[in-house]
């Protein structure tokens, strides 16, 4: 059941987060939303308001634990607890590695990798001591398939694959019940490719977006569906993509 269901978003301001955040409200969840931008949240949050649907925010840096913590805390305050967090946020600024752009490594990590623990993290606890609880995530097909140009955020998505499966064995073992869902997405048209400063990388990138991408509503609906599984259910994997492209 997705309605009445309080669900927390990162990297809620555009793309599949923004998406994502839209199609629950309609379909009655109370959604909290996270991103560094909160003027586009703040718009959001007044679009779903308009449309009878129940939303808040906070600005979110989810490379600091303090954020995260205060994301959690909101929903709790503004809903009364929270049953799902959808760490969505990560960056994809991909690059030869003789390019040596270690800023951009660096970041991505911080982000792809320390923003799912810090997100985790914040909410366990809740999930734990309730016995109950979902964690969704956005990896890419990039965590499946190694690529050139993709040797960093291919590692930081490769970690969050292992991450969730753990996660989901170690909730079995406990006995807290906490389902989990990784999503390995290949061309959706998001701001995605905004961050990758490397010319050739870009190039190369955006004629395969261009080529194929589809709606970012179409992972929006992939993240309804694992929420609305059976309580008793985990459908673990989501890859998914545009039907025509090779991957």
């Amino acid at each position: 059941m997705i309605k009445d269901k309080v669900v927390v978003i990162t990297g809620a301001s555009s793309g599949i987060g923004e998406a994502t955040a839209k199609l629950l409200a309609r379909r009655g969840a109370k959604v909290v939303l996270g991103a560094r931008r909160d003027d586009r949240l703040k718009q959001i949050v007044a679009e779903i308001g308009a449309q009878g649907g129940q939303a808040a925010f906070r600005e979110l840096d989810v490379t600091s634990q303090s954020d995260n913590d205060a994301i959690i805390n909101l929903a709790k305050e503004r809903f009364g607890g929270v049953d799902v967090i959808f760490l969505n946020a990560g960056i994809m600024p991909n690059s030869q590695l003789s390019a040596l752009k270690t800023d951009d490594w660096h970041q991505m990590v911080d982000v792809n990798i320390k923003g799912v623990l810090n997100g985790v993290a914040a909410v366990l606890p809740t999930f734990t001591a309730k016995k109950s609880g979902q964690v969704i995530t956005t990896s890419s097909v990039a965590g499946l398939k190694a690529y050139p140009g993709g040797a960093v955020y291919g590692g930081t998505k490769w970690f969050v694959r292992d991450f969730m499966e753990v996660l989901r064995m170690e909730s079995a073992q406990e006995g807290t019940n906490i389902r989990t869902a990784t999503i390995y997405p290949a061309a959706v048209n998001t701001e995605l490719l905004n961050a990758i400063s490397d010319k050739a990388t870009a190039e190369t990138m955006q004629k395969v977006y261009d080529q194929y991408g589809i709606s970012p509503e179409r992972i929006a609906e992939i993240v309804a569906f694992a929420i609305d599984a059976p309580d008793d259910t985990t459908i673990n994997e989501f890859t998914v993509g545009p039907a025509n492209q090779p991957w």
